[in-house]
């Protein structure tokens, strides 16, 4: 039987041996896969329509308003930006200042306050995550703060610190300590409870527990806490240039509102909006860099 079953299977040959694969080229591999190179295509000509279609849409609605007051034309616009950075007959962009000039001072503005509401949430946060007291007690306190609106207490700011740099720079940096500070505390508090009990096993300290384990369990929330607190801080430029803000481009979007120029206050809110996008994806790819552990399991 078994001599019958060798004669009716044939041999295999050489020749019927699947060829191995190559083997892979010395080095790294260069160039970008074309599968990935049409998606990163796709998403760019989506973008690009969508931003001809707001265009449009945009034209569609100056002309229907027909009040260059009330809606201005995107030319209009374009028109203001070309005047605004450059000099003519004497007059240098708006208030004697280019609108870089302008753009340039409240991003220093933003950018001091919300390094100062940023540090000083991260500190409350991690206070209020790992002290129970102290978070029953403060929690409250810092729920309130973040449902004020900036112009709320900014008169206040005004009357303590004077019209000058100090209370915009309170106003911005009281407006983005909230969401780190709610965002750390959130994230400290929810640590996990097995790593946290093998390092206090292994014989670490209580500050060791927090900077080893607690807090980098908790950045990719704090990152997100970071972003808010930035995004809020752009919200409040406008509101903390009320008094005094020229030079600054929400102290020139309130000069502009009271002439009505609404060129230039589109012009300005284009700018901020822009601007806080740059800085936005800066901080993703800081986040990319620094938290290369977020979203896996």
């Amino acid at each position: 039987m078994t001599s019958s079953l060798s004669r009716s299977v044939p041999a295999a040959r050489p020749s019927d041996a699947v060829p191995a694969s190559p083997p892979p080229a010395d080095g790294p591999r260069t160039g970008t896969p074309p599968a990935r190179r049409g998606r990163r295509l796709r998403r760019t000509g989506v973008r690009v329509l969508s931003l001809l279609a707001l265009l449009g849409l945009w034209q569609l609605a100056a002309v229907a308003a027909d009040n260059p007051s009330f809606v201005p034309a995107p030319r209009a616009v374009w028109d203001q930006l070309v005047l605004l950075s450059t000099t003519h007959d004497g007059v240098r962009g708006y208030g004697g200042h280019l609108l870089v000039e302008h753009l340039g001072i409240s991003l220093r503005r933003i950018l001091i306050g919300s390094a100062l509401g940023v540090a000083a949430g991260l500190v409350l946060g991690v206070v209020l995550g790992v002290v129970p007291w102290i978070r029953l007690v403060a929690e409250p306190v810092v729920t309130f703060v973040r449902a004020l609106p900036p112009l709320a207490y900014f008169s206040l700011l005004i009357i303590w610190f004077g019209i000058d740099e100090t209370p915009k720079l309170w106003l911005l940096a009281v407006a983005a300590l909230p969401p780190v500070a709610v965002a750390t505390a959130a994230a400290v508090h929810g640590a996990p409870t097995g790593l946290v009990e093998a390092a206090r096993a292994l014989g670490a300290s209580r500050w060791d527990v927090i900077k080893d384990v607690v807090l980098p369990s908790a950045l990719p929330e704090i990152f997100t806490g970071v972003r808010l607190a930035v995004g809020v801080a752009y919200s409040s430029v406008v509101a903390a240039e009320t008094v005094n803000g020229v030079p600054g481009i929400g102290g020139m979007v309130r000069d502009a509102q009271r002439y009505l120029q609404t060129d230039v206050v589109v012009l300005g809110l284009l700018a901020i909006g822009l601007s806080g996008l740059l800085i936005d994806g800066l901080l993703r790819a800081a986040e990319t860099r620094l938290i290369p552990w977020r979203g896996r399991a």
